[in-house]
This record gives C-alpha cells, structure tokens and sequence, in this order.
C-alpha cells in the first residue's frame, strides 16, 4: 500500500526538537542527519547492541543466562549498560488508551484459578497491562506471567532476577542516560493495519519520545514496512532500519521476502538502514556491498551473534553491529578486536587480515580465537545457515 504524506501537527514538540537529539545520535557515535536528504549510516566503531536489554528470556533453554533477567525491563536495560555496550533494542506496543509499553509478545498469558488466560497485548489498557508480573508495590500481589514457547508448551515466565513491567515513558526517566535506545515498532505479523491505524500508534510513540528522550541516542526499526516508511515521514530526527530475515520465511508482502526488497525499500523510501537475520548475511555475503554502496546501514540479529567468531567475521565482512544475548561475553570478545575509526591501532592481525581492517581503522589486537576456530566455523556455517 502505497503511503501519501501526513500532517503531524497533533504530535507535539515535533517541531522544536533540538538539533542536538538529531541522528547521530551523538558526537561520540553516530554522524548527525539525516535534514533535508537522507544521510549514510556510518557508526564510528563495531556496534554490540543488548538485545531486549541484557539478553532475551529463552525459558525452555537450559542455559542458565538466558534466564537470568527478565527481557526488556528497566533492570536488564540497566544491567546492559555496566556491561559496556552503548544502545540495547526492545520491543514497543501501544495500549488500548495510547500508551506506548515495552512488551515482545503479541499475546499475554496468566493463569487464575487453574485456568490459562491470553489477550492480545494492545487491548489492554495501561493499567490492566501493569497488573502483570512482579509490582513495583511491594504490598501488591501481581497476575502470574506466563509465556507459551516456540514448540506451543505454556511455561511459568520464571527468571533468575526478575523486573516489572514497564513502559517507554519509564525506561527514558529511570534508565542510564547514556544508553542509546532501538526501538523496534513492533505489530503482529497476523494482522492487517491501515494507514490510520499505523499513524495512531505511530504518534502515541514518537509523542514519547520526543518529550522524554532529552537528547538520548535512538534509532527506530521494524518489521512493518509500512510502518517503517511512515514513522520516517514523521520525523527525521533519528534513523529508521527496515527489519528482514532476509528470505527465511516467506510473506505476501514481497518486501519482506529479501535483502535485495529490503534495500530497495530502504532507498525508495529513505530509510538509513537494514537489521537483518544473521543466516541471510552469511548465506548472502554479496548483499552487503550492494547495502552499502546505496549509502545504508547493515545491523544483525540472531542466535549465531552470540558466538564470538561469527561476530568477528561480521567485522571483517564490513557488518557494522551484531544485537546479541550474550552481552557481557560479545562486548568482551568485540573490545579485543575493535576500536574507534580513526585511533592507532594497538597490535595487528597477521596477513590479509591485517590491510583490511587496517585500512578500516579499527584493529585493536588480534582476537583470542585460534584459527582453527575460525576455520572450523567457516566449514560449520553453511549447516546452519540451511
């Protein structure tokens, strides 16, 4: 559906935001812009983003850290940033009564009285959505939280340290303020939305963020590309990304299907950038000089980019973030190998290795992986990018 320009003077501060929360979101990261015309995306170093925070809650898992703080809450938020990285993605839903929250699923869970209950998130008001999960009210009893897995089991949502929910008002006035925030409009992939419908939500939030974001870094990114579009034909104050797996499902929308559809949905509608599945990079190295010789951005996600050695050959393959689980051992193993464009480099890696990333300025030292490691994840890749 082709998208004809809105008017947003409803949304306030649209027009009195200050240059200084533009793109880049600061002199330290991002270059500023885009203004009038759409400016290349170009990170001064490797970015390690926390994903839903400090990592998501993968229940069924039996690896403890995923488990051990509950996704996208102002403690895992919080505990992203002593680890080092300097933006963390989450997911954010409008409620019912315009609210914009910071939830992943699109239904909720709970059970009372023995029997399991779900309801579509953005049909619950604020305040039945905050009546979920541990309270702030230490005197109050909150609805247990439950979440069905990806094989359909219902499991307890039980963490480690666990957090209350929260909304995006809360999370730019309780947490850190040097941590950068993406921001992932999220919708149901099951559901049609109009154009009204979408500029609705899309101005609950952008109403947020300009008045509470007091010049914190952001990016914005989403699977709905209708959405995508819009929310840059409202702002210009910050980058848009077009979220893809990159062809490993398959949608009616045909602009989902490929990176190939996503770069030109990002060109033809003036977005900074791609965040695509992991597998479809490496299944199709190609498309990343074609992604930046159209001037974009390429940031990944998935469960390889919580392996060190596939991260670093991201780096090598001119990637310029990784959204990982694993944040402490990612920002470690990244802090090995990369350093802001423009500073010496401190050591070397050996051969061709070496003038490429040299050439990048980015080359701390030689990371703690044997090459055995790294061929050995070379021969591995194809099995699991099938």
């Amino acid at each position: 559906m082709a998208l004809k320009a809105v008017h947003v003077s409803d949304v306030p501060n649209l027009d009195q935001v200050q240059e200084s929360a533009a793109l880049a979101i600061s002199s330290s990261r991002l270059l500023k812009g885009p203004e009038e015309q759409r400016t290349a995306f170009k990170p001064p170093k490797f970015m390690v983003i926390g994903h839903r925070g400090s990592g998501m809650n993968a229940l069924s898992s039996p690896d403890g850290r995923m488990k051990a703080i509950k996704e996208n809450s102002l403690l895992s938020f919080n505990t992203a940033a002593k680890l080092g990285v300097e933006f963390v993605e989450f997911d954010v839903q409008v409620t019912r009564d315009g609210c914009p929250i910071i939830f992943h699923d699109n239904l909720i869970l709970t059970e009372e009285e023995g029997i399991i209950s779900e309801k579509r998130t953005t049909e619950l008001t604020l305040a039945e959505f905050l009546c979920y999960g541990p309270q702030r009210e230490p005197t109050i009893v909150g609805k247990s939280l439950l979440r069905k897995s990806t094989d359909g089991r219902v499991l307890s949502w039980k963490v480690e340290n666990d957090d209350a929910l929260c909304t995006l008002q809360e999370a730019f006035q309780k947490v850190e303020s040097s941590l950068g925030f993406n921001i992932e409009l999220k919708f149901d992939d099951g559901l049609t939305y109009s154009e009204e419908e979408l500029l609705k939500t899309l101005q609950n939030i952008l109403k947020v963020v300009f008045e509470y974001s007091q010049g914190r870094s952001i990016i914005f990114s989403s699977f709905q590309p209708d959405a995508a579009l819009l929310v840059r034909k409202l702002q210009n104050s910050y980058p848009v990304f077009f979220l893809t797996n990159g062809g490993s499902d398959i949608y009616n929308d045909v602009r989902r299907n490929s990176l190939e559809e996503a770069i030109k949905l990002c060109v033809a509608g003036g977005l900074q950038g791609i965040v695509s599945e992991v597998k479809a990079i490496f299944r199709n190295p190609a498309a990343i000089p074609k992604i930046k010789e159209a001037n974009l951005g390429i940031l990944t996600y998935g469960q390889l980019n919580n392996v060190s050695e596939a991260v670093y050959m991201q780096h090598l393959m001119d990637v310029d973030g990784v959204i990982v689980d694993f944040v402490g051992e990612i920002a470690e193993s990244v802090s090995q190998f990369v350093k802001p464009a423009g500073e010496e480099s401190q050591g070397a890696v050996a051969g061709e290795e070496e003038g490429m990333a040299q050439s990048q300025g980015k080359v701390a030292s030689h990371p703690k992986f044997s090459q055995g490691a790294l061929s050995f994840l070379l021969k591995l890749i194809p099995n699991l990018v099938q």
